[in-house]
């Protein structure tokens, strides 16, 4: 029975909230949140159980590549299946989903109008990306990343804010123009998957048998390299990531900068590099160089920025630069690195996004050079902001210097000198990071008030007291307590890496 696995119900539990949801009054706002609430919660207890059974599995000696697996025929004509199964990646991956998705209910708790709707939209988002995560045949993982995606038009172009319809309209055609590169080499993968003459869509098997030709992986990697790239943010396919960021509401700022961009990241290792190793060591360097330029770029974009949303959105560029930088160094500690990298950026971009909406809805405005002396007038939020700050320019004890110190320590592992001039070229950004935080964190919360109005400000308020806690907290384990992470996910890049050198 497809029920009698618990990945099925990262899928189920978002669909019965938004069942749930459907069956409230639009004007009953209290019913709406403690549906909302509700499913969320349950997201994160369903998350932190798999955990538990994932470590389990380890501890008792189960040394599979993935675990939970299980596979049902959906469409026999195509030999497509829901498969399922998870690695420490995933785990790790939808324990961030369930986390964000939770926090992200808190922080939208006055969203405004039409609440229902918006819970609706938000929660169909959550089942691409939970779905995303627990599939493991090429068809199912498509169809939940386009479920992923869809959603966030409706959800800048009615509740953003700004030129909100264009950045709506932008973020849209690039990520579906992505998706069309994506289902591209899908479709290309499925036709060269037949080794033992049937047909097949799951990675495993594709893998297990190396079934797509050297020849044809040299064109279908770069259109799936690319395809999950776009939503990496990768340059020069970045620009559509400021302008979606900055019109999208709080939520959704956190939960696609949190969690939809580690889509591309994930999806560039789950497939493009796994199952096509060869087209990655031949046209790896290519990719590096454009991941190294984002990494670079984007700190620089990010200095001269006067606008709080585009900071962070430049931000993410940069930081989701540093994912699959490390995932193209082709070893496990730079890949180990940089997952605890989307781990650490899920987190402190989604502190960064609450806590800036919640200044936003006080002040009316995101210009830096408008605010000033926050600190005094609503410290709590100060606070938070500081903290996700130093977690973004790496300080030791948060999420950011494990991540980045892995991910460094990785890439200059690698012997070739090209690999080693980028390490150096990324590694200059942590200094750049440096100066805009402490610059946004001078102007913003030090210094003398701009605005005298926003001495009448008040603080957070319980509902945006529990999201943040939430996030920061999260960041301080990673950054305390990296080796439990590390010792979920290290195993899961050891079958990438011998395809790699098998490949070579």
């Amino acid at each position: 029975m497809i029920f009698d696995n618990i990945l099925i119900y990262f899928a189920i539990v978002p669909l019965l909230t938004l069942g749930g949801l459907a069956l409230c009054n639009n004007k009953g706002i209290k019913a709406i949140r403690a549906v909302a609430v509700t499913g969320a919660s349950v997201l994160v207890a369903l998350a932190l159980y798999l955990v538990k059974l994932f470590l389990d599995a380890r501890g008792a000696g189960d040394t599979s590549e993935m675990i939970l697996r299980s596979d049902y025929m959906w469409y026999a004509p195509l030999n497509i299946k829901l498969a399922l199964g998870v690695d420490g990646v995933s785990v790790v991956m939808i324990l961030l989903s369930a986390f964000i998705v939770l926090t992200g209910v808190f922080a939208s708790w006055k969203i405004n109008p039409l609440p229902k709707q918006f819970f609706l939209w938000f929660f169909l988002l959550s089942t691409g990306v939970f779905g995303f995560f627990i599939s493991i045949d090429l068809f199912t993982m498509f169809m939940f990343y386009e479920v992923a995606l869809i959603p966030m038009y409706l959800l800048i172009g009615i509740w953003g804010s700004g030129n909100k319809n264009y950045s709506a309209m932008k973020l849209t055609l690039m990520l579906m123009g992505g998706s069309a590169f994506l289902m591209l080499a899908l479709i290309g993968i499925y036709f060269h998957s037949a080794a033992d003459g049937n047909y097949t869509m799951n990675i495993l098997e594709i893998a297990k048998n190396n079934a797509v030709p050297q020849s044809w992986q040299l064109y279908l990697f770069p259109m799936a390299f690319v395809g999950f790239g776009v939503l990496g943010a990768m340059f020069p396919f970045h620009t559509w990531s400021p302008d979606g960021h900055a019109s999208a509401p709080t939520a959704v700022s956190m939960l696609h900068a949190g969690v939809l961009m580690k889509l591309g990241g994930y999806g560039c290792f789950r497939i493009a590099i796994y199952l096509m190793p060869y087209a990655a060591n031949v046209i790896g360097p290519v990719f590096l160089t454009l991941t190294g330029i984002s990494i670079v770029y984007g700190a620089f974009s990010a200095c001269v920025q006067t606008d709080l949303k585009y900071i962070n959105a430049y931000s993410s560029v940069s930081h989701c630069g540093m994912v699959l930088f490390a995932i193209l160094m082709f070893n496990q500690t730079a890949m180990t690195g940089a997952v605890l990298q989307m781990l650490s950026h899920g987190l402190m971009t989604a502190l960064f996004f609450a806590l800036i909406g919640m200044i936003y809805g006080r002040t009316h405005t995101r210009d830096i050079r408008e605010m000033g002396g926050m600190m005094q007038i609503m410290p709590y939020l100060g606070v938070g902001y500081v903290i996700a700050g130093l977690a973004s320019l790496g300080l030791p004890g948060l999420s950011g210097f494990v991540a980045e110190m892995t991910i460094f320590f990785g890439s200059f592992e690698h012997p070739d000198m090209f690999h080693r001039v980028f390490t150096i070229a990324g590694a200059s950004s942590i200094v750049i990071t440096a100066v805009y935080i402490l610059r946004v964190v001078g102007k913003l919360l030090f210094g003398a008030v701009q605005n005298e109005h926003h001495r009448e400000l008040t603080d957070a308020s319980w509902d945006e007291r529990v999201a943040t806690a939430v996030l920061i907290v999260c960041v301080a384990i990673i950054g305390c307590f990296p080796n439990f992470f590390v010792n979920i996910i290290t195993d899961s890049f050891l079958p990438v890496v011998d395809a790699l050198k098998n490949a070579m």
